[in-house]
């Protein structure tokens, strides 16, 4: 997920966004867990994305909503 798609999101949608990558990251751990994920790289990539929305939504509440 690229941060131009995420800057054209609402904080609310930022929000419901963060909650299905955490909701995909657990996901990704328990098939980890079992042996059955193909793509632990994938895990990675969820987690920064997750790490992007946290950053865009701490932007907004500081009111530095910088499109860079």
């Amino acid at each position: 997920m690229k941060m131009m798609e995420l800057h054209e999101l609402t904080q609310d949608e930022l929000q419901q966004k963060l909650l299905d990558l955490k909701e995909e990251l657990f996901n990704l751990r328990l098939q980890q867990s079992m042996n059955r994920l193909e793509n632990p790289m994938k895990i990675g990539g969820v987690k920064k994305d997750i790490a992007r929305v946290k950053t865009l939504l701490t932007q907004m509440k500081r009111g530095n909503d910088d499109k860079k």
